[in-house]
């Protein structure tokens, strides 16, 4: 089978290369899944450059040890283990897989039974796959901290991305007044889709202009993190969900001190993969959340489009179409 491969870390289009391997036999709790769909996210910018650092003490410090990246797919299985009980061959599935490791950027992927779920019917695979990593990730930012209220002010910092665009509609459910951050390219697009505010981030710090917001969900973490207290309003609340290591870790500290002599929140949300998805699924069914894809791509072309991931530019989610 063909899978994605890289031996060093570095440039996505300098070290990874598509490579024929033997495709991989399940053991006795996991699915063979022939790939159909995949995506590109945060870990794989993140552990192809091998940075942060941090990274490499749990994925290989010279070398990676997981020659091939890709937490998301969709796909049917093709062969189950023999103690396998939540699936059969044929079934249509997808998922993050991040909870059991990596793999999906091949043609073939074996998984753990419990990293998938059933896809529905009224799902493409390119849809399905696109889903759970962006949509557990906003929703999940929500629910962790005590969940949205009617009327709110809220600044999603990354506005353009898969997340952003999950939790852009999740919120809105809520009347809630929404300003979303995010390059000039993309807020042009943008536009058509609600939002109360758009700033360009290279001609605006939102952290600098005096408003205040009641929650900030963010993206990216790239400002000095004691900057976003001064955006929050008194019980104001802000998470992270992916970006600079650097940032994250002080919005981790920072939460811990201040929790201590203010009602304002600061966390870093801890992923569950595919938690809660079943409550986005049914509202994407009831066409109450559209899906934003970018793609689908071909197989041959993720190692630009991880570099184009970290350059942010996509617009939506970043879909690798592997097989059919």
């Amino acid at each position: 089978m063909r899978a994605l491969s890289y031996q060093k870390y570095g440039n996505p289009e300098k070290v990874l290369d598509v490579v024929e391997v033997s495709t991989p036999e399940p053991k006795p709790n996991e699915v063979l899944v022939k790939v159909y769909a995949t995506t590109i996210n945060d870990y794989d910018w993140s552990l192809v450059n091998g940075r942060p650092y941090l990274y490499r003490l749990m994925f290989g410090f010279w070398k990676p040890k997981n020659s091939t990246l890709g937490i998301e797919l969709a796909g049917f299985i093709v062969k189950i283990g023999s103690e396998v009980k939540l699936f059969k061959e044929g079934d249509e599935v997808f998922g993050d897989i991040s909870d059991y490791g990596f793999g999906s950027y091949a043609e073939f992927c074996c998984i753990n039974e419990k990293a998938i779920l059933k896809k529905p019917d009224y799902l493409s695979m390119k849809e399905a796959a696109s889903i759970p990593h962006a949509a557990g990730l906003a929703l999940q930012a929500f629910k962790q901290i005590g969940g949205l209220k009617q009327d709110q002010k809220i600044l999603i910092n990354g506005a353009g991305g898969g997340v952003g665009y999950f939790a852009f509609q999740l919120a809105k459910r809520f009347g809630c007044k929404i300003s979303g951050v995010d390059s000039a390219e993309k807020i042009e697009v943008l536009k058509h889709i609600g939002y109360d505010r758009l700033i360009d981030y290279k001609k605006e710090n939102f952290t600098q202009n005096g408003e205040k917001y009641d929650f900030i969900l963010d993206c990216k973490t790239n400002k000095p993190v004691y900057s976003y207290l001064r955006s929050l309003s008194p019980g104001g609340k802000y998470i992270t969900i992916g970006g600079k290591i650097q940032g994250i870790l002080g919005a981790y500290l920072l939460g811990k001190i201040i929790s201590l002599f203010s009602n304002k929140k600061m966390e870093v949300l801890a992923l569950k993969p595919n938690d809660g998805i079943t409550e986005v699924l049914e509202l994407i069914k009831e066409k109450k959340i559209q899906l934003q894809i970018d793609g689908p791509y071909r197989f041959e072309e993720i190692p630009r489009l991880i570099q184009y991931f970290g350059e942010g530019k996509h617009l939506g989610k970043i879909v690798v179409k592997i097989n059919g």
